[in-house]
């Protein structure tokens, strides 16, 4: 069973400068609700209530934000406003919050080594929360989705969807065998690959299920593109040497790493939920 969910947060959000010079860009709203709490709640719809986050320097309001406010909660007792604190209550009430910080921002596969000392010796989820995801109608969530998987294969997963084929340099690209429509066992993967070198359009996004053999892995992994260390050479060892699957999601993904992908997911949000009388998110 997953119990335990990483969420790497620690990168700066230079995209949205000056937005994000003193707020996490995490925190930063999809109409009334962080970025970050639709996160949290995608994993506990997953059953998942041990919730770890790898913070970096400036990133003290996530903490913030999952704990108790006693003087705002002061000032509106009694009121009507009380109901927009009933999602983070429940969270916080149901959830146990762990922190650790990445010194040095060496890339995803350092961030989740980093994270190792919140994990121990399970199978994780990891959610990026930049990558903001609405699951299909009459649909279960991307990380239950993928929770249901991991109980079937019990083996490393990855979410996947097919992207242009001229933004293939912005992903980790797979190659794999079809096992069954939208799961595929991977061969190959390349990071960050351009459109001329990409073995297919299927591209990672933030979504992942990692066995606990993952840290001794990334223990030893070079850095790779860019100087970081990649996950995704991780995962091609775990794939060459055992079985790494391919999930492509059912539901809809929005960037919000890029401006544009998030008023996107912004505008989806409000007239999809909040203008149909579903104001407390």
């Amino acid at each position: 069973m997953i119990s335990k969910c990483l969420f790497p947060v620690a990168g700066y959000g230079t995209r949205f400068l000056p937005a994000t010079k003193a707020m996490p860009k995490e925190i930063l709203p999809i109409v009334n609700k962080p970025l970050v709490q639709y996160a949290v709640e995608e994993a506990s719809e997953a059953g998942i209530h041990d919730i770890g986050f790898v913070t970096g320097r400036g990133k003290r309001a996530i903490e913030d934000h999952f704990d108790i406010s006693y003087e705002l909660e002061h000032q509106i007792a009694g009121t009507g406003k009380e109901d927009n604190l009933k999602g983070i209550r429940n969270l916080i009430e149901n959830h146990r919050f762990a922190f650790t910080r990445q010194n040095e921002m060496k890339g995803l596969g350092h961030a989740i080594l980093t994270g190792r000392n919140l994990i121990g010796d399970n199978a994780f989820a990891v959610i990026l929360a930049d990558d903001f995801c609405v699951a299909g109608d009459n649909d279960d969530g991307v990380m239950a989705q993928m929770v249901k998987l991991y109980n079937q294969f019990r083996c490393s997963i990855v979410a996947i969807e097919e992207v242009p084929k001229d933004e293939t340099h912005k992903y980790g690209i797979i190659e794999g065998e079809t096992m069954k429509d939208g799961l595929y066992r991977i061969t190959d993967m390349v990071e960050k690959p351009p459109k001329d070198q990409a073995p297919s359009n299927l591209a990672i996004i933030g979504r992942y299920i990692l066995t606990p053999d993952i840290f001794d892995i990334l223990e030893r992994t070079e850095a790779g593109k860019g100087g970081e260390i990649q996950i995704t050479d991780a995962l091609l060892e775990q794939a060459r040497n055992g079985c790494v699957l391919a999930y492509q999601f059912r539901g809809r993904r929005f960037d919000c790493g890029s401006i544009d992908g998030f008023v996107e997911a912004t505008n989806h949000v409000y007239e999809n939920v909040y203008r149909r009388g579903e104001r407390n998110l």
